[in-house]
């Protein structure tokens, strides 16, 4: 396999840092980003400068919360739009899409894979995206695979090899390569435990129940191991 030097993505969740170890585990030279939009639970960014430091992976954050004012309207970055509970339901999920946040974060990510001399730009889009989430459809990564091949004079690559795998499948792959699940932060409220009521907490919990892997995380309220109605392929941005 030729060693790729990598731009991955990061946001500290469970998706994200599955990818992480992954991209390692097959030898290439990885480098991370984290972006602070103003998200609510910016609490992620402290996990994932602290999973970065566990691996010796370089992990830099780039300010973007002066564009918060731009993203209204998503309850990760509106304080007068209620983070839905319960079920993770992609009607009622929607109010946690971020409006063109990946295109943000992957733009971000090509200009410093250009300036750093890296070939790969990496994210961890999964197959329970796809409903929710407009920005990490396959049609979505396909055109902009396209376009980070023509902005730069060598083309640069941009992969997601989680597109076809549901949050199930993430988990079983991350238990085989010893992600620690306990240091990944999902929750969107951002306290200082996983609430267990929003529809990230719920997907999570029954994501590794569903795969047979013990959850490894302290949540405010324990949510039902595997709750009704909430298909293995749904999945979080």
């Amino acid at each position: 396999m030729v060693r790729k030097r990598v731009v991955l993505t990061f946001s500290g969740g469970m998706d994200s840092t599955t990818l992480l170890y992954q991209l390692l585990s097959q030898g290439h030279h990885v480098q991370a980003l984290g972006i602070d939009y103003g998200q609510r639970h910016r609490k992620e960014l402290g996990a994932a400068a602290g999973i970065c430091a566990r691996v010796g992976v370089s992990f830099k954050s780039a300010d973007l919360s002066a564009v918060t004012g731009f993203l209204a309207g998503s309850a990760l970055t509106s304080p007068d739009v209620e983070i839905p509970s319960g079920e993770y339901d992609p009607e009622s999920m929607k109010v946690t899409v971020v409006p063109n946040r990946n295109m943000l974060m992957l733009a971000v990510a090509l200009a410093w894979a250009i300036s750093s001399e890296c070939d790969t730009v990496a994210y961890a889009a999964h197959a329970g995206d796809h409903e929710v989430y407009p920005d990490c459809r396959p049609e979505f990564v396909r055109a902009l695979a396209r376009t980070a091949g023509l902005c730069h004079y060598e083309p640069i690559e941009l992969t997601a090899p989680f597109l076809h795998l549901t949050k199930v499948d993430i988990v079983r792959l991350g238990n085989r390569l010893d992600v620690p699940f306990d240091l990944t932060w999902s929750c969107y409220r951002g306290e200082d435990l996983h609430c267990g009521r929003c529809g990230t907490c719920r997907e999570r919990s029954g994501a590794f129940a569903r795969a047979g892997v013990a959850d490894p995380t302290v949540y405010r309220i324990r949510p039902d191991s595997a709750p009704a109605g909430i298909p293995g392929s749904i999945g979080a941005q």
